[in-house]
């Protein structure tokens, strides 16, 4: 084993003093280099990041576009070959970019990114919500958007070259996908969809006049974006659907790729499967002791559970006191609610910088009904922001069903986890700061920190702790439903056994999750198309509370819930086994490398 995979006599995260950076190492300047080059070739992430010099561009998505990104996976790789770790930091960064880089190129070389085709995370969305953090302040900013509208067309053409490449080497796209994906096409396309408000938004203080060249150039460069999605929907329905498989699938054999890629570690799937059920079946007898602190004496003790349950939610969705009229009034709820949390945790339970205590949240200019966070830009210029996706005709919102929800995508969740990554450009490499995300580490703190706002206290209110309750059973029952429609396993006796399918995936939601079907309807989607993401979630989490745990007993009476937390936090989103032996002081174990092929994928 060389001097880059030894593991640290113990645990250290911030190498350098305090008040003095630590120096840029060879392994930093890798990491940054990989960082940049990415950012060439992915503009999208770019703007995301709030990163300017590629601002009139998008993203290649064409077959060249994606091999240009693993040859670039490939070429970091072999740069880290011939280095030595400086310091722990360097340790932990060599394993996450060893973890990340071989995880993406085990997806491309069997074509899963060529083949993404869904309705949350593929191409189609991605695109789209980029102008959601464009920068509009200033007529370069608009002249930069005029230049993303104008790109538009050539992104959607680049992801049906891959699309069209994927299907002749064998690599059929669930009809199911392409659907959804050929109905979000549309509307975004539709005279009014996105694109015209977008453009039509310019305002005349960001030097956009109304009659003159930037506003007529902005109109025309909208409605040919629209006129892209609208092609793009009529392609996917007349050339892509009818050569779409039957079955939503992908398979035992591709989908640890998937599940290792979100979650950075390996998982006994049949294990997981098994604990899924155990969990579905371990919350909603907590949701039933909690109902009958709800709505006492109206439900008699021996009434079965989900009779309980429904009766509580019904009584929660019928107290005005716990619904708010309106988008608007609902974001400013959000915010009233976010910035409690923030003036309540700092300096007890978590360390939170003054830069980091603004968080803004807003409604989206989507429909979908996702909930979503993003991230400062590197200078804080602009802020962490929450966004709500509020689907159409929805005009009420119950507080009860998402006071967790707020905590999740807010403080102490994404905003504190990323935003505090992004704040320690003293400590970590941009790669590190800006760029690595895993899903079991991110969402995984998300569901640990939910759940450590009920242990705090934060959730005595019963609506609020059916709220958290029902979102944990959500997240249980689509680790269930996920791993076994995806690895074709037997599906419990309730949905009628046999093999899991689309069918009985929704029956077992609709029987264990208490979401509006519109909502239900989206997220089986999303577990069908995106495959292992969404376990990443309790799965993560089961690893959090067991470090947690692990620590405890290791450290006894010296063990301190806040340190562990700035701890944890300091290594920033990496995969969960470079997570375990960060904290644990433990060798990082080196990936198998990904062989190179030319053969179909």
């Amino acid at each position: 084993m060389d001097a880059a995979w030894t593991a640290p006599s113990t645990l250290c995260l911030v190498s350098a003093p305090a008040n003095h950076p630590r120096r840029t190492t060879p392994v930093d300047e890798v990491a940054e280099r990989h960082l940049d080059a990415t950012l060439d070739l992915d503009p999208i992430s770019a703007t995301f990041l709030g990163l300017h010099g590629n601002d009139a561009r998008l993203s290649d998505f064409s077959p060249a576009g994606l091999d240009a990104r693993a040859a670039l996976c490939r070429r970091t790789l072999s740069e880290l070959d011939g280095l030595d770790a400086a310091d722990p930091v360097d340790t932990i960064t060599i394993a996450a970019l060893r973890e990340r880089l071989g995880a993406e190129l085990a997806l491309h070389e069997v074509g899963c990114y060529e083949a993404s085709l869904n309705n949350i995370s593929s191409p189609l969305q991605i695109v789209r919500e980029v102008f959601d953090v464009a920068p509009s302040a200033t007529a370069e900013d608009w002249e930069a958007n005029l230049g993303r509208l104008l790109a538009v067309g050539e992104a959607l053409a680049g992801a049906r070259e891959s699309l069209r490449h994927a299907v002749s080497r064998g690599h059929r796209i669930p009809a199911r996908q392409v659907v959804v994906a050929a109905e979000q096409a549309a509307e975004f396309g539709a005279p009014d969809g996105f694109f015209v408000g977008f453009a039509g938004g310019a305002p005349a203080s960001a030097g956009v006049v109304a009659g003159g060249r930037l506003a007529g150039a902005l109109h025309a460069a909208a409605e040919s974006a629209a006129a892209a999605y609208t092609g793009f929907a009529d392609w996917l329905r007349e050339e892509l659907l009818p050569q779409a498989a039957p079955e939503d699938a992908v398979g035992r054999d591709r989908y640890p790729l998937y599940s290792r890629a979100f979650l950075g570690t390996g998982v006994d799937l049949d294990e997981a499967y098994a604990w899924g059920l155990s969990e579905v079946a371990e919350i909603e007898a907590e949701m039933a002791r909690t109902a009958r602190r709800i709505v006492p004496g109206d439900v008699p003790v021996s009434a079965p559970t989900a009779e309980a349950i429904d009766a509580a939610i019904a009584a929660l969705d019928a107290d005005p006191a716990r619904t708010v009229v309106g988008a608007e009034a609902f974001r400013d709820w959000m915010q009233r609610l976010s910035d409690t949390a923030i003036a309540d945790l700092a300096d007890t339970h978590f360390t939170i910088p003054e830069p980091l205590r603004t968080l803004t949240c807003r409604i989206a200019p989507s429909t979908s009904g996702a909930i979503y966070y993003t991230a400062p830009t590197d200078d804080l210029s602009r802020p962490g922001q929450m966004w709500w996706s509020v689907p159409r005709g929805m005009t009420g919102f119950s507080t009860w069903r998402e006071t967790s929800t707020i905590f999740h995508e807010g403080v102490p969740v994404h905003h504190l986890q990323m935003a505090g990554t992004i704040h320690r450009r003293d400590e970590l490499n941009r790669w590190r700061r800006l760029s690595c995300w895993v899903s079991g580490h991110g969402e995984g703190w998300a569901l640990y920190a939910e759940r450590l706002m009920a242990e705090l206290g934060f959730l005595d209110d019963p609506g609020d702790r059916m709220g958290l309750l029902d979102s944990q059973a959500l997240r249980a029952s689509r680790v269930v439903v996920d791993i076994g429609v995806h690895c074709r396993l037997t599906a419990p006796a309730e949905v009628g056994g046999g093999t899991w399918d689309a069918d009985k995936a929704w029956r077992f939601l609709t029987a264990h999750t208490r979401m509006h079907e519109a909502t239900r309807a989206f997220e089986l989607d999303r577990y069908l198309g995106w495959p292992g993401q969404a376990p990443a979630y309790s799965l993560g989490e089961r690893t959090w509370l067991d470090l947690r745990e692990t620590l405890r007993r290791r450290e006894g009476p010296a063990f301190d819930l806040r340190s562990f937390h700035t701890r944890a936090l300091a290594v920033g989103s990496v995969g969960l086994d470079v997570l375990r032996s960060a904290l644990l002081g433990t060798a990082p174990q080196r990936p198998e490398p990904v062989p190179a092929t030319d053969g179909p994928r």
